[in-house]
């Protein structure tokens, strides 16, 4: 189905679902390219739905990577909700991207970003909207390489039938290099091409992997069956973040974080017992001041938000974080801007620190005890005593 007639039918059955503006794209500060002169073509996918994936960072990161690249184009595509699926099944239209309604079979990378487990179903989904095979043995080079990274892909293997490779670790370098490869494989076998996507460090390919399990279900061991296979995948890290992302595209509709983030520090030290992310995100990497402060800047500028989110697995423990209170009150004190600091550790936020922040409109504070007791607190390694939370 071209993009035309998938407009076409859009204008018809939009009245009957919920928040159409999850569906017709054109926001403000969305990038739409020349699809002719383009010659890689990447679909960013969430596998949930636009209120909640437009709040995702790391869609915007690969979004802002890609699309600099003169030669490259991005697009997004998001779950629909399950009224517009079933309108979308009688009508016959297949999953298509937000920037110009080209299907997603008419890309050369779908990108799918899983940041949590509960989103593996989404993913089958979302290749049967699209019309695609869902086993990757069964989809050969006529199809999109299917590429998925975020957190819940440390373990590849609950869905691994079904990824054509995986990105281990950070993937805004990996996306571009990705789109490189498929310039120089066009033509090429789907087996070809990814022989040549497991050389790239960080990229896991399951077919090129023999997995045998223990009795209990564990994995006993992993061995490659091809010469292009790395006896072991070596996660992909940014050692040197890139420049913060500030040209937020604006939504049609209220998100779940109507605000815009910047990732003031990747990785954390602690080592919580219960925390994924701290533990696969090392190592640390801070921004300097002055980049997050030319960002808000920025992103006042570009889109209006009112609201700004410094992000971080733990935001207190951010090494400038009490020059960055006192620049953000300098600078901004006056402006009415709304900060949130996320994810506070009780022991390492000072009263001082608050007060600072607190001058700002409607500061967002988030305090992570994590557990009632001190007793719970020392097993998951996030010794905090009763008293000091007391206080806090």
């Amino acid at each position: 189905m071209h993009p035309e007639k998938i407009e076409q039918v859009l204008d018809r059955i939009l009245l009957r679902v919920e928040k159409p503006g999850r569906y017709v794209g054109g926001e403000y500060n969305s990038v739409v390219k020349s699809w002719d002169e383009a010659t890689v073509k990447i679909a960013l996918a969430f596998p949930d739905v636009y209120d909640i994936g437009m709040s995702n960072l790391g869609i915007m990161l690969l979004y802002q990577q890609i699309n600099n690249q003169p030669d490259m184009l991005a697009e997004r595509v998001f779950s629909p909700w399950i009224d517009m699926e079933a309108q979308m099944r009688q009508e016959n239209i297949p999953l298509y991207s937000l920037e110009t309604k080209h299907r997603v079979l008419d890309f050369d990378i779908l990108g799918i970003s899983i940041p949590y487990e509960q989103l593996y179903t989404n993913v089958l989904n979302m290749l049967d909207l699209a019309g695609m095979p869902l086993r990757s043995l069964e989809r050969d080079e006529r199809y999109p390489l299917v590429i998925a990274g975020g957190h819940s892909c440390y373990n590849p293997e609950p869905i691994y039938e079904y990824i054509d490779a995986f990105v281990i670790g950070e993937g805004e370098e990996i996306i571009v290099e990705l789109g490189r490869l498929m310039q120089r494989m066009r033509g090429a076998s789907r087996e070809e091409q990814l022989r040549e996507v497991a050389k790239i460090q960080g990229m896991y390919v399951p077919r090129f992997y023999d997995v045998t399990y223990n009795d209990d279900g564990t994995v006993k061991e992993i061995i490659p069956n091809t010469p292009e296979a790395p006896p072991k995948v070596l996660k992909r890290i940014v050692p040197v973040l890139p420049k913060p992302f500030t040209r937020f595209i604006v939504p049609n509709i209220d998100t779940v974080h109507n605000r815009a983030p910047i990732e003031i520090m990747r990785g954390c030290t602690r080592g919580c017992r219960f925390c994924h992310a701290g533990m696969i995100t090392r190592p640390v990497r801070e921004r300097p001041v002055e980049e997050i402060l030319e960002a808000i800047s920025e992103i006042v500028a570009n889109t209006g938000f009112e609201e700004i989110s410094l992000l971080s697995l733990s935001s207190s423990d951010y090494v400038w974080v009490h020059e960055l209170a006192d620049a953000v009150q300098e600078k901004y004190g006056d402006m009415g801007l709304s900060l949130s600091l996320p994810s506070l550790r009780i022991e390492s936020a000072s009263a001082d620190l608050l007060e600072k922040l607190g001058d700002t409109r409607r500061s967002g504070f988030t305090f992570a005890p994590e557990a009632a007791s001190e007793r719970m607190r020392d097993i998951i390694n996030k010794s905090v005593p009763t008293e000091q939370v007391l206080q806090t």
